[in-house]
């Protein structure tokens, strides 16, 4: 791994020192979203007034993905680079501190207050959890930073911009109220949601749900047997009914945990698929940013609620 990212940032130090503003076939600009989730805001307030690629599709997972040669190639010819920030993407930090200097790059978790942020326990060289998307509040404010980003960058389009995200922060909130129904339906006792890895922070923080995560907040680390003993220890003493796999991890240390449970006498079952990380395949309901809070939420209600 560590071969491979050297050799993506000395392809990048090259096609910074050759690089030429970028230009398009259609006079739009040019932009590159790292998360599924900013590519969905992204066309949302921009329809097809820009040429958009979102770097990340279904079940891939930020925290580990090193960029391939062609990806590094689009950021390059990016008129604007979004990303989700707060070392998320932590393999690509390097090559967005590069490309600040040619072109427009903005983090969507680097503006957000501090005090608006949840603390990562688990790596103290990490300050921040960095799964602000499950807040909504704090997403809309991202969504509003995007759109003047595009207003600074696009001018011509201001007055298309700014309905498109009065519309899409409408659209949100009408979800917000969705979600909190949803939880409503789970018994105060039973609002424990057991995943495998911390990515819902913000989401239990906003909701009013425990959450806990095998593996900590990022995906590169891994859980132990102590893990795993001591969330099977939480399972049986709070008689939890379901725990979630996510669309972006492998299943593998759920199901040993649902293994261990079930050594000591107590029936666990995955009480379905949450997404966390990324969005849901086309098709799949959960393949926009608002509909894959309605699937987790939904999710969980339907488990958690038995």
């Amino acid at each position: 791994m560590q071969r491979q990212l050297t050799l993506t940032l000395l392809l990048l130090l090259t096609l910074i020192g050759c690089a030429s503003p970028a230009t398009t076939s259609n006079g739009k600009l040019n932009v590159v979203a790292t998360t599924q989730q900013i590519g969905d805001a992204v066309t949302n307030i921009a329809g097809d007034h820009v040429n958009l690629t979102t770097i990340l599709g279904p079940g891939q997972d930020p925290h580990t993905h090193i960029p391939r040669e062609g990806e590094v190639q689009t950021f390059s010819e990016a008129d604007i680079i979004i990303y989700n920030g707060l070392n998320l993407e932590a393999q690509m930090n390097r090559i967005f501190e590069q490309m600040a200097s040619q072109k427009t790059v903005l983090s969507i978790g680097d503006s957000v207050p501090e005090d608006r942020l949840l603390s990562w326990e688990y790596d103290t060289t990490k300050l921040f959890d960095p799964h602000i998307w499950n807040d909504t509040t704090i997403w809309k404010a991202g969504v509003e930073l995007i759109r003047d980003t595009l207003i600074a960058e696009d001018p011509a389009n201001a007055d298309s911009y700014r309905a498109n995200t009065e519309r899409y922060l409408a659209e949100i909130d009408e979800t917000d109220q969705y979600v909190r129904e949803q939880i409503e339906r789970i018994p105060t006792d039973n609002r424990v949601m057991v995943t495998a890895h911390d990515a819902f922070g913000y989401f239990g923080n906003t909701y009013d749900i425990a959450v806990v995560g095998l593996q900590g907040i990022s995906t590169q680390s891994e859980a132990s047997t102590a893990d795993v003993r001591n969330l099977t220890d939480l399972i049986v003493e709070k008689n939890i009914p379901a725990l979630f796999i996510e669309s972006s991890v492998n299943p593998r240390t759920i199901e040993s945990v649902i293994e261990a449970a079930k050594a000591r006498g107590h029936e666990v079952v995955i009480g379905g698929e949450l997404y966390s990380d990324a969005l849901g395949e086309p098709g799949s309901g959960a393949d926009t940013y608002t509909g894959m809070l309605r699937h987790n939420a939904k999710t969980l209600a339907d488990a958690l609620s038995q």
